[in-house]
């Protein structure tokens, strides 16, 4: 059975800043402990297309991959989704903003099934990835914060 992850945060900070920051993808490095560089391939509009490289794992494996990304401003949403899959046989994200009276509400959906070679299963990488986005919510949310004055 394919992987599911939802997971929210609220930032005490304007959606737009939220926004900006959270959406500049050359930033990630800065923002997210576990990504070690972002190289842009294409950017059309809305839409694009990048290399995500992590810090090597506790077994000194790095991992790499190209993702495809698109934004809605308007709508509040980006959706994304693996281009090199790697050890999934499909991930498709969705990242949704909600303006709230303390801040901005920030959410993360996976969807995702693992191949069956994969190191990790559905349910394994379901921890893995419910697990890691709660710290690095909670990481954005202090930089943001800290941007914003509030923290």
């Amino acid at each position: 059975m394919p992987g599911h992850t939802d997971n929210e945060i609220l930032i005490n900070a304007p959606l737009d800043l939220v926004w900006d920051v959270t959406n500049d993808l050359e930033g990630w490095p800065q923002l997210f402990s576990e990504y070690a560089s972002v190289e842009v391939l294409d950017r059309e509009g809305p839409k694009t297309t990048f290399r995500l490289t992590m810090h090597p794992d506790e077994n000194g494996t790095v991992w790499s991959w190209i993702s495809e990304r698109e934004t809605d401003r308007q709508g509040l949403t980006v959706r994304a989704r693996r281009v090199e899959p790697g050890p999934f046989e499909f991930m498709n994200i969705r990242w949704e903003y909600t303006e709230h009276p303390g801040g901005t509400l920030m959410r993360w959906i996976q969807d995702f099934a693992m191949k069956p070679t994969a190191p990790v299963d559905d349910h394994g990488m379901t921890n893995h990835i419910n697990r890691n986005s709660r710290i690095q919510m909670e990481l954005i949310k202090q930089k943001v914060e800290l941007r914003a004055g509030v923290a």
